[in-house]
């Protein structure tokens, strides 16, 4: 068995809504949207309030 598998990254910026929250019905499109299509959610960074938050994607080459 290969150890040396390759991952394509894909990162998505789910942007605030005017007053700064975030709409989880947004956040959920783009998670079941990228899982169709084979990605793997492998981290999500949340810098600071009132920024997007980039959900970070994986899949096998």
């Amino acid at each position: 068995m290969s150890t040396d598998r390759r991952w394509s990254y894909q990162t998505v910026e789910v942007k605030p809504t005017l007053m700064g929250g975030l709409k989880t019905e947004l956040i959920q499109e783009e998670l079941t949207r990228h899982g169709n299509l084979g990605w793997e959610l492998v981290n999500v960074i949340a810098a600071a309030p009132m920024t997007p938050v980039v959900l970070i994607f994986k899949r096998p080459q």
